[in-house]
């Protein structure tokens, strides 16, 4: 969400993110990809190009239904040309992934999103973390058996200091200091907000050893994490086993 405010495409700590996101994904010819909480499209991109336009399909889905535009524009810039193998899907994923039928996909990708899958209790209106866990399991239904699951979150309570002043030289080299100036502040203000949501329970900033857990209890298997985004990320890649022991 916060790497928006900055300019995904053209900053060195979101470049990393998605190059250490993508290595760990390794796309391979003939695979069908769910970029869960795509925005703009920026992985399901990233996996196209890594594979020379080989996979079977890449499908994005988030809420915004804006973000149609934004692959229809993807669709005019890949090489080689895509077809309808590069689509969105709007839908809010706080909700599952109704759209997507068991086991359709090789395996799914997820940028700094599933943090924010919101729910609330409808009797106290305390937020939970129903939204989140069903996520997970969500994604286990969908992937095919020995399908990976390789996403990025940001750590409890991300210093989005650390990813502005990363981001100085880019803006410099640019010769755009006062527009990044006014980005950067208004980055660590939105960040402000989104930590605050996240200690009542809104988001969801987890530690990376809770998160291996909520990874066991859904099923997945061979997990395995690293830092990334200055430090103020995790990426996580996990696997659905090819059969789950009752």
């Amino acid at each position: 969400m916060c790497e928006g405010i900055l300019g995904p495409a053209r900053r060195p700590p979101y470049q990393q993110l998605l190059a250490d996101t993508v290595a760990w994904a390794a796309p391979g010819a003939g695979e069908r990809w769910l970029d869960l909480g795509c925005g703009g499209g920026a992985i399901s991109r990233a996996l196209w190009e890594k594979t020379g336009g080989a996979v079977q399909e890449v499908v994005g889905t988030d809420c915004a239904a804006a973000n149609e535009d934004a692959y229809a524009r993807l669709r005019q810039e890949l090489s080689p040309p895509t077809g309808d193998r590069v689509r969105f899907v709007c839908h809010n994923f706080s909700d599952g992934l109704g759209p997507f039928a068991d086991a359709s996909f090789n395996h799914v990708v997820s940028g700094l999103s599933i943090s924010y899958a919101e729910s609330r209790d409808p009797v106290t209106g305390a937020w939970t973390s129903a939204a989140y866990d069903r996520v997970l399991a969500e994604v286990f239904r969908v992937l095919r058996p020995g399908g990976r699951f390789v996403f990025s979150v940001n750590v409890p309570e991300p210093s989005w200091e650390a990813v502005a002043w990363r981001s100085l030289g880019a803006a410099v080299r640019v010769n755009r200091p006062l527009r990044y100036l006014k980005r950067a502040w208004r980055m660590m203000k939105y960040g402000s907000w989104l930590k605050r949501e996240a200690r009542v329970g809104r988001f969801h900033y987890l530690p990376a050893a809770q998160i291996e857990r909520k990874l066991a209890a859904t099923g997945f298997t061979g997990t395995a994490h690293r830092l990334s985004y200055c430090d103020q990320a995790y990426i996580f890649q996990t696997t659905k086993p090819l059969t789950r022991a009752d």
